[in-house]
Protein backbone atom coordinates (compact mmCIF):
# COMPACT_ATOMS: atom_id res chain seq x y z
CA UNK A 1 0.00 0.00 0.00
CA UNK A 2 1.41 3.49 -0.80
CA UNK A 3 0.67 6.15 1.50
CA UNK A 4 3.62 8.18 1.76
CA UNK A 5 6.13 9.34 -1.82
CA UNK A 6 8.87 11.47 -1.74
CA UNK A 7 9.49 13.42 -4.95
CA UNK A 8 12.91 14.46 -5.63
CA UNK A 9 11.85 18.12 -6.80
CA UNK A 10 10.90 21.13 -5.24
CA UNK A 11 6.89 21.80 -3.75
CA UNK A 12 5.25 22.46 -7.03
CA UNK A 13 4.05 26.32 -6.67
CA UNK A 14 0.53 25.81 -7.52
CA UNK A 15 -2.23 24.14 -6.03
CA UNK A 16 -3.47 22.70 -9.25
CA UNK A 17 -0.50 20.24 -9.48
CA UNK A 18 -1.25 16.70 -10.42
CA UNK A 19 0.21 15.60 -7.33
CA UNK A 20 -2.12 17.32 -5.28
CA UNK A 21 -4.67 15.92 -7.67
CA UNK A 22 -3.17 12.37 -7.08
CA UNK A 23 -3.69 13.59 -2.67
CA UNK A 24 -6.89 14.27 -2.83
CA UNK A 25 -8.04 11.12 -4.96
CA UNK A 26 -6.41 8.49 -3.68
CA UNK A 27 -5.71 9.52 -0.08
CA UNK A 28 -1.77 9.56 -0.25
CA UNK A 29 0.63 12.32 1.21
CA UNK A 30 3.30 13.73 -1.26
CA UNK A 31 6.71 15.42 0.81
CA UNK A 32 9.34 17.47 -1.74
CA UNK A 33 12.82 17.82 -1.54
CA UNK A 34 15.09 18.75 -4.34
CA UNK A 35 18.22 16.13 -4.44
CA UNK A 36 19.72 18.41 -6.79
CA UNK A 37 20.62 21.95 -6.86
CA UNK A 38 22.26 23.84 -9.82
CA UNK A 39 25.50 26.25 -8.93
CA UNK A 40 27.27 28.83 -11.27
CA UNK A 41 30.95 28.26 -11.66
CA UNK A 42 32.78 30.79 -10.17
CA UNK A 43 35.17 33.66 -12.66
CA UNK A 44 38.45 31.83 -11.83
CA UNK A 45 36.63 28.43 -12.66
CA UNK A 46 35.55 29.79 -15.95
CA UNK A 47 38.39 31.72 -17.10
CA UNK A 48 39.88 28.20 -17.11
CA UNK A 49 38.05 27.39 -20.18
CA UNK A 50 40.06 30.43 -21.94
CA UNK A 51 36.99 32.14 -23.60
CA UNK A 52 36.80 35.30 -23.81
CA UNK A 53 32.75 36.36 -24.04
CA UNK A 54 33.01 39.40 -26.70
CA UNK A 55 34.82 37.38 -29.07
CA UNK A 56 31.40 36.18 -29.58
CA UNK A 57 28.48 37.92 -31.35
CA UNK A 58 25.61 35.91 -30.20
CA UNK A 59 24.59 33.64 -27.31
CA UNK A 60 22.41 30.82 -27.17
CA UNK A 61 20.31 29.83 -23.91
CA UNK A 62 18.79 26.95 -23.50
CA UNK A 63 17.49 27.31 -20.02
CA UNK A 64 16.66 29.57 -17.44
CA UNK A 65 19.48 28.46 -15.38
CA UNK A 66 21.87 29.48 -18.54
CA UNK A 67 20.75 33.30 -18.36
CA UNK A 68 20.74 33.35 -15.15
CA UNK A 69 24.13 32.09 -14.82
CA UNK A 70 25.45 33.66 -17.61
CA UNK A 71 24.68 37.29 -17.31
CA UNK A 72 25.93 36.92 -13.41
CA UNK A 73 29.60 35.68 -14.91
CA UNK A 74 29.20 38.60 -17.15
CA UNK A 75 28.61 40.83 -14.26
CA UNK A 76 31.63 39.11 -11.84
CA UNK A 77 34.10 39.24 -14.74
CA UNK A 78 33.24 43.33 -15.30
CA UNK A 79 32.27 42.47 -19.23
CA UNK A 80 29.92 45.20 -20.74
CA UNK A 81 28.12 43.40 -23.53
CA UNK A 82 28.07 45.25 -26.86
CA UNK A 83 24.20 47.01 -27.59
CA UNK A 84 24.54 44.90 -30.92
CA UNK A 85 24.65 41.22 -29.33
CA UNK A 86 22.33 39.06 -29.94
CA UNK A 87 20.57 36.00 -28.42
CA UNK A 88 19.06 33.13 -29.20
CA UNK A 89 16.70 30.87 -26.62
CA UNK A 90 15.64 27.25 -27.51
CA UNK A 91 12.04 28.47 -26.25
CA UNK A 92 9.76 31.83 -26.14
CA UNK A 93 9.51 31.70 -22.32
CA UNK A 94 13.38 31.60 -22.13
CA UNK A 95 13.91 34.57 -24.49
CA UNK A 96 11.20 36.18 -22.55
CA UNK A 97 12.87 35.72 -19.14
CA UNK A 98 16.43 37.55 -21.11
CA UNK A 99 14.44 40.67 -20.37
CA UNK A 100 15.39 40.33 -16.85
CA UNK A 101 18.94 41.21 -17.83
CA UNK A 102 17.98 42.91 -21.11
CA UNK A 103 16.42 45.49 -22.74
CA UNK A 104 14.53 44.23 -25.98
CA UNK A 105 14.24 47.06 -27.68
CA UNK A 106 17.84 47.39 -27.80
CA UNK A 107 18.99 44.13 -29.07
CA UNK A 108 17.39 41.12 -30.85
CA UNK A 109 16.30 38.04 -29.96
CA UNK A 110 15.21 34.71 -31.22
CA UNK A 111 13.72 31.45 -30.65
CA UNK A 112 12.27 28.18 -31.50
CA UNK A 113 8.77 27.17 -31.39
CA UNK A 114 9.27 24.03 -30.70
CA UNK A 115 12.20 23.46 -27.63
CA UNK A 116 13.97 21.28 -30.20
CA UNK A 117 17.48 22.46 -30.76
CA UNK A 118 16.94 21.49 -34.73
CA UNK A 119 14.39 23.68 -34.78
CA UNK A 120 16.30 26.89 -33.53
CA UNK A 121 19.52 25.75 -35.33
CA UNK A 122 17.26 26.15 -38.61
CA UNK A 123 16.82 29.43 -36.78
CA UNK A 124 20.64 30.22 -36.40
CA UNK A 125 21.49 28.88 -39.69
CA UNK A 126 19.83 32.17 -40.90
CA UNK A 127 22.35 34.05 -39.40
CA UNK A 128 25.42 31.99 -40.54
CA UNK A 129 27.88 35.07 -39.69
CA UNK A 130 27.59 34.90 -36.21
CA UNK A 131 29.80 33.42 -33.91
CA UNK A 132 27.59 31.53 -31.41
CA UNK A 133 28.77 31.06 -27.67
CA UNK A 134 26.58 28.64 -25.70
CA UNK A 135 26.63 28.31 -21.92
CA UNK A 136 25.45 24.91 -20.65
CA UNK A 137 25.86 22.69 -17.92
CA UNK A 138 28.74 20.49 -16.88
CA UNK A 139 26.26 17.22 -17.53
CA UNK A 140 25.63 17.74 -21.44
CA UNK A 141 25.54 15.65 -24.83
CA UNK A 142 27.54 16.24 -27.79
CA UNK A 143 23.87 17.35 -29.32
CA UNK A 144 24.54 20.75 -29.82
CA UNK A 145 28.09 20.58 -30.93
CA UNK A 146 26.85 18.25 -33.48
CA UNK A 147 23.80 19.91 -34.56
CA UNK A 148 25.66 23.24 -35.04
CA UNK A 149 28.48 21.09 -36.79
CA UNK A 150 26.06 20.02 -39.23
CA UNK A 151 24.85 23.32 -40.20
CA UNK A 152 28.93 24.28 -40.68
CA UNK A 153 27.90 27.48 -37.46
CA UNK A 154 30.56 28.99 -35.91
CA UNK A 155 30.11 27.68 -32.17
CA UNK A 156 31.71 27.16 -29.08
CA UNK A 157 30.21 25.24 -26.01
CA UNK A 158 30.99 25.96 -22.53
CA UNK A 159 30.51 25.61 -18.76
CA UNK A 160 28.86 27.67 -16.89
CA UNK A 161 26.91 25.74 -14.04
CA UNK A 162 27.28 22.22 -12.71
CA UNK A 163 24.64 20.40 -11.35
CA UNK A 164 25.27 18.84 -7.24
CA UNK A 165 23.95 17.20 -4.58
CA UNK A 166 21.58 18.92 -2.20
CA UNK A 167 22.15 18.39 1.36
CA UNK A 168 19.57 16.88 3.47
CA UNK A 169 18.33 18.30 6.78
CA UNK A 170 18.32 16.13 9.84
CA UNK A 171 14.45 16.14 9.74
CA UNK A 172 13.96 14.38 6.83
CA UNK A 173 14.30 10.15 6.54
CA UNK A 174 13.23 8.01 3.47
CA UNK A 175 10.47 6.47 5.59
CA UNK A 176 8.73 7.07 2.30
CA UNK A 177 6.62 4.10 0.38
CA UNK A 178 7.56 5.25 -2.89
CA UNK A 179 11.12 7.64 -4.11
CA UNK A 180 11.00 9.88 -7.45
CA UNK A 181 13.88 10.32 -9.03
CA UNK A 182 14.23 12.16 -12.66
CA UNK A 183 17.93 12.53 -12.94
CA UNK A 184 21.29 10.41 -12.89
CA UNK A 185 22.82 13.58 -10.57
CA UNK A 186 19.30 12.74 -8.12
CA UNK A 187 20.94 9.10 -8.05
CA UNK A 188 24.33 10.12 -7.35
CA UNK A 189 22.91 12.42 -4.73
CA UNK A 190 20.28 9.84 -3.15
CA UNK A 191 23.59 7.68 -2.88
CA UNK A 192 25.81 9.99 -1.33
CA UNK A 193 23.41 11.13 1.08
CA UNK A 194 22.09 7.27 2.34
CA UNK A 195 25.13 5.52 1.54
CA UNK A 196 23.81 2.50 3.25
CA UNK A 197 20.68 2.94 1.58
CA UNK A 198 18.79 -0.19 0.82
CA UNK A 199 15.65 -0.20 -0.84
CA UNK A 200 13.41 -3.10 0.80
CA UNK A 201 10.14 -2.81 -0.24
CA UNK A 202 10.40 1.16 -1.33
CA UNK A 203 8.71 1.06 -4.65
CA UNK A 204 11.53 3.38 -7.44
CA UNK A 205 10.33 5.84 -9.68
CA UNK A 206 12.20 6.95 -12.43
CA UNK A 207 11.65 9.62 -15.19
CA UNK A 208 13.65 8.79 -18.65
CA UNK A 209 15.60 6.42 -19.74
CA UNK A 210 19.44 7.62 -18.34
CA UNK A 211 17.90 7.79 -14.80
CA UNK A 212 16.60 4.27 -14.92
CA UNK A 213 19.61 3.00 -16.17
CA UNK A 214 21.98 4.71 -13.43
CA UNK A 215 19.08 3.27 -10.99
CA UNK A 216 19.62 -0.43 -12.26
CA UNK A 217 23.38 0.14 -12.25
CA UNK A 218 23.82 1.24 -9.03
CA UNK A 219 22.07 -2.81 -8.11
CA UNK A 220 18.21 -0.59 -7.41
CA UNK A 221 15.18 -2.07 -8.36
CA UNK A 222 13.08 0.18 -10.19
CA UNK A 223 9.27 -0.45 -10.28
CA UNK A 224 7.86 2.53 -12.32
CA UNK A 225 9.36 3.94 -15.15
CA UNK A 226 8.11 6.79 -17.30
CA UNK A 227 7.52 8.32 -20.09
CA UNK A 228 5.17 5.48 -21.59
CA UNK A 229 2.69 5.64 -24.00
CA UNK A 230 -0.39 5.10 -21.50
CA UNK A 231 1.62 7.14 -18.75
CA UNK A 232 3.59 10.52 -20.33
CA UNK A 233 4.82 12.47 -17.41
CA UNK A 234 5.53 11.21 -13.99
CA UNK A 235 2.20 12.16 -12.36
CA UNK A 236 0.37 9.61 -14.47
CA UNK A 237 2.55 7.08 -14.08
CA UNK A 238 2.30 7.19 -10.25
CA UNK A 239 -1.84 7.14 -10.60
CA UNK A 240 -1.26 4.71 -12.86
CA UNK A 241 0.76 2.25 -10.14
CA UNK A 242 -1.66 3.46 -7.35
CA UNK A 243 -4.39 2.41 -8.72
CA UNK A 244 -3.51 -0.51 -10.57
CA UNK A 245 -1.86 -1.66 -7.16
CA UNK A 246 -4.43 -0.34 -4.63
Amino acid sequence: MIKKILVSQPKPASEKSPYFEIQAKHDVEFVFHPFIKIEGLSSLEFRQQKIKILDYTAIVFNSRHAVDFFFTLCKELRVSLPEDMRYYALTEAISLYIQKYVVYRKRKAFFGKTGKWEDLVEVMAKHKTEKYLVPLSDVHSDEVARTLDAKKLHHRECVMYRTVSNAFPDDLQLDCDMLVLFTPAGVESLLKNFPDFEQGDMKLACFGPSTKKALEEAGLRVDIAAPTAEARSMPAAIEQYIMAHS
